[in-house]
């Protein structure tokens, strides 16, 4: 087991600070500053892997050198043995190995408050509480001044947000598989790909990264803007091995991320709403990786991969009404919208919007609030109605009463190698999302239905 942990932090931890475990073969790798195409790392589930477009993953460029003033590197919070993020278990394993001075601990913000104390171990164990126990970073950023609300009361268990700088806690988005986004960021801050193109976002990103995670006193240059965001759009990642299921490539199947890198994306394909340039209609079986498995006595582990196809198929089929929903229901002004899982994930094959369509799924209400998480109570200058919300979400880019708790919805490939879920992590396992959806929009999934979700879930 210890060497499974090392060959997981091998390649990346050496990166960030933290020396691990190391297997010979990993060790060997990391010396030669890459990693094969293809290389298995353990999760949950079983398997996953990236595949590069560029041929290897190289360890030694900008993505993992330190521009800043604090040690951090992009590598620190987007690390290849946790599928380009950052997982609890091993941001512990960090901070035992470092006593918490590993450069992902930094106060700016991975700590719960910039003022916290971090004088001591234990005091350190503390102040970055919500890294350690959700790998969420804290992100500050201020009300706008022309904002159509303000800020009447918070609750910070932390004591230090206000509204020149609300405390945000948010888990880091995977660096891979970004060739598939419609929008930057949880809550689409930096300039819009379909505007501005991809290319250009991602380069915006990479140095905001750098001036604010990494403390840098200045730009990157283009040159190591252009490199980051090259060595970016060439990642693919998805699970390759499942535990029940086995190899996710057998028997016609198109899982793992070769076939992944090869799947067409373009803003706006296959949107429900009319959004498709090319003008062609929605197909809600948006997921057509385990079509292959639908006959359930087709090879080996026959009752696994039947599992896994129900799974697709309640995922493409299941009726859902759906209401509620700030960025659907009010902005099509219908009380209840029939749909299925990829109304809202309708990218083909990898699960997210193909448009920026950020959505308030009630994540943040109070009701739902736990207790290491801020409170702000927020008031309409207009109308004065107030609403309290733990992240205001898109609503501190815009300004617009209306964004409050709205989101964008994350790439699902390799998403069994990241628990927790959710921007705030609020959800411990795929279970516990299968568990949300079903009861925020009282589905009624029956207990074999949920099994075949998750089956599902952590193949892709």
């Amino acid at each position: 087991m210890k060497w499974m942990v090392g060959v997981l932090l091998s390649l990346a931890g050496c990166i960030a600070g933290g020396d691990g475990s190391l297997g010979q073969s990993a060790r060997a790798e990391r010396d030669q500053g890459e990693v094969e195409n293809l290389q298995p790392f353990p999760d949950p589930s079983g398997q996953f892997a990236t595949f590069s477009t560029n041929g290897k993953i190289d360890l030694r460029g900008p993505f993992f050198q330190s521009f800043g003033t604090n040690g951090r590197t992009c590598g620190s919070c987007h690390q290849p043995g946790d599928g380009w993020t950052i997982v609890p278990a091993h941001v512990q394993q960090r901070f035992e190995d470092s006593d918490g001075t590993d450069p992902i601990f930094r106060t700016n913000d991975g700590s719960n408050s910039p003022l916290a104390d971090v004088s001591t171990v234990d005091a350190r164990r503390q102040a970055y509480s919500m890294l350690l126990t959700k790998g969420l970073i804290r992100v500050g950023l201020p009300i706008p001044p022309s904002a159509e609300f303000e800020l009447i009361a918070v609750d910070d268990p932390y004591g230090y947000a206000s509204a020149s700088e609300l405390s945000l806690f948010r888990r880091p988005l995977p660096s891979t598989n970004l060739g598939f986004l419609a929008t930057v960021m949880w809550d689409g801050r930096e300039p819009n790909p379909a505007l501005s193109g991809l290319g250009t976002s991602l380069a915006h990103q990479s140095n905001d990264a750098t001036r604010g995670h990494a403390q840098a006193a200045q730009d990157l240059t283009a040159a190591q803007q252009q490199a980051i965001v090259a060595f970016e759009l060439g990642l693919f990642t998805a699970q390759s091995v499942d535990a029940s299921a086995g190899d996710l490539t057998r028997l016609g199947a198109a899982g793992g991320p070769e076939a992944l890198a090869n799947q067409p994306f373009f803003i706006g394909i296959n949107d429900p709403l009319g959004g498709n340039p090319t003008g062609a209609q929605f197909d809600r079986n948006a997921m057509t990786i385990y079509v292959a498995w639908d006959d359930p006595e087709s090879g080996p582990r026959p009752a696994a991969r039947a599992a896994v196809a129900r799974g697709e198929t309640l995922f493409n089929n299941r009726p859902i009404a759906i209401v509620g929903v700030k960025g659907l229901n009010d902005e099509l002004g219908a009380t209840s919208i029939p749909g299925t899982c990829t109304t809202c994930h309708d990218t083909p094959n990898v699960g997210n919007h193909s448009v920026a369509a950020p959505l308030d799924l009630g994540l943040t209400d109070a009701k739902r609030r736990t207790p290491d998480l801020p409170l702000y109570t927020l008031r309409n200058k207009t109308t004065g109605i107030s609403i309290q919300t733990t992240d205001p979400g898109r609503a501190l880019i815009t300004g617009r009463w209306k964004d409050i708790g709205r989101f964008k919805g994350p790439i699902l490939r390799a998403v069994a190698a990241r628990a927790p879920y959710f921007h705030n992590g609020s959800a411990a396992s795929l279970a516990d999302v299968v568990d949300f959806y079903d009861t925020r929009f009282a589905i009624g999934l029956s207990a074999q239905e949920k099994s075949d979700l998750v089956a599902f879930l952590r193949t892709l």
